[in-house]
């Protein structure tokens, strides 16, 4: 193993960045589409979907128009599926599921079918734990969940077959077991790098995801029934977000190379463990722990505001000028999953105690939407992930384990975009890069 501590090292790491870096002025001259984006912030269309639909402004001769922010699955507002299965006082999760595989909504007697079929799908194989997950912990937990989809490879008695039906019956396995692969996961994290006692449940397939979540992580397995619907809610609203999204959209690239759902779904965990994409209510907390410790009065809308503005002008948390959680690359109004979380976020911090710091948050969104229309004429919104943390932490959810919660939730609608680029696509997915080095004439090894 090379010396990263040593001086050579870090002249050749030099060197490299040197020759890694591509000047601005060529992206200009080439009119490239940086992060696949147009210049007014549009994503650049690349494909089609049924799956997830995402609508946050309008584009009127080239200029972006805000609208009020809107998610739909499979044609269906997600606002209506979420009051639908709140009015009938139901978890909506394997609903979700359901929805986004089978691309329709299901009949009572569908879903209950379902529901029995991801229950019994939920034990991980025989010596998965000890030998995949316990003899060889991590102190990512979503580096352990990558190479638990990796290894289920091995498990599997038919893992090459790109049929429907065969990918169909992978998929159902993994949403089920993902769970399983993140309790564990943390448990194994928790005993052999906190040095805490080791709990190992099995889930119980009567239970909801949800439920099965909070009584796989916690000891004493005991949950309430508010702390398993809002966890049941923020796993609907993470289920998919079109096919744009990084993970969505490896998931695509991944699989039109016609490999195997495993290497597909791990490369999409991947993307997801990215700070960038699934790490960001992760930043939100650490920036609300660094605002409760600086702002002595949470009612004082004066003082939440002037340390804000320290924070945009990069004088305060990290320096980066960003207030983490306000603003979406596609939403502008508003976000409809905040909406729907910051609702049921209100009833779990009555039931915890904790109204004061749920004001807090409330306090922070309406005055940095405030700040960034008077001062910058920008309209913007509070995210999913300014609340969705706050949520966890309620719940006692370790902050590792916000973006494994991440995955076992979008898992369904990776598979299913899996699933829609085998069927409806057939050429490797490739976008152009241009070469931009300079010609340089090969020297002899002797005259250099």
């Amino acid at each position: 193993m090379a010396d990263y501590n040593s001086g050579k090292f870090e002249e050749l790491a030099e060197l490299v960045e040197k020759n890694s870096y591509i000047e601005p002025e060529y992206y200009e001259a080439y009119d490239v589409k940086r992060g696949l984006r147009n210049r007014n912030g549009t994503g650049v269309l690349v494909g089609l979907t049924k799956i997830g639909e995402v609508h946050g402004y309008l584009v009127d001769e080239g200029e972006r128009i805000p609208i009020e922010g809107r998610l739909l699955y499979r044609g269906v507002e997600v606002k209506d599926i979420v009051r639908g299965f709140q009015n009938e006082k139901r978890f909506g999760f394997e609903e979700v599921c359901y929805l986004l595989l089978l691309g329709n909504l299901p009949t009572a007697e569908q879903l209950e079918r379902f529901k029995t079929v991801l229950g019994e799908n939920r034990e991980l194989p025989y010596g998965f734990v000890e030998d995949m997950i316990l003899k060889a912990p991590s102190n990512d937990i979503m580096n352990k969940l990558m190479r638990s989809v990796l290894v289920s490879y091995s498990y599997d008695i038919n893992p090459d077959d790109t049929s429907v039906k065969n990918v169909l019956r992978q998929s159902i396995q993994l949403i089920s077991q993902f769970p399983s692969m993140i309790a564990y996961g943390y448990q194994a994290k928790s005993h052999y790098y906190d040095h805490r006692s080791l709990f190992i449940h099995s889930p119980q397939p009567q239970l909801s995801t949800a439920e099965n979540i909070l009584y796989m992580i916690r000891p004493d397995n005991k949950y309430t029934k508010t702390e398993a619907e809002i966890l049941d809610l923020a796993m609907v609203i993470h289920a998919e977000h079109g096919g744009g999204n990084n993970s969505a959209f490896a998931t695509h690239v991944v699989s039109s190379t016609g490999t195997d759902t495993y290497a597909a779904i791990a490369a999409a965990v991947g993307a997801l463990k990215g700070p960038k994409h699934g790490g960001a209510n992760i930043k939100v907390m650490k920036m609300m722990d660094h605002i409760k410790e600086n702002v002595k009065d949470w009612n004082d809308e004066e003082e939440i505001e002037q340390f804000l503005l320290k924070i945009l002008n990069k004088q305060a948390f990290d320096k980066s000028g960003l207030i983490y959680g306000i603003g979406h690359a596609v939403y502008t109004i508003s976000d409809p999953r905040a909406q729907l979380l910051k609702e049921k976020a209100k009833e779990l911090a009555m039931e915890k105690n904790r109204i004061d710091e749920y004001n807090l948050y409330r306090n922070i969104e309406d005055i940095s939407i405030k700040i960034f229309k008077e001062k910058f004429n920008k309209i913007i919104t509070a995210n999913v992930d300014f609340y969705s943390g706050f949520v966890y932490d309620m719940l006692n959810i370790p902050r590792e384990l916000y973006t494994p919660l991440f995955a076992a939730a979008r898992v369904p609608g990776w598979c299913a975009h899996r699933i829609e680029q085998l069927v409806s696509e057939t050429k490797i997915i490739r976008p152009a890069y241009k070469g931009v080095s300079k010609k340089i004439e090969y020297i002899p090894l002797e005259d250099r």
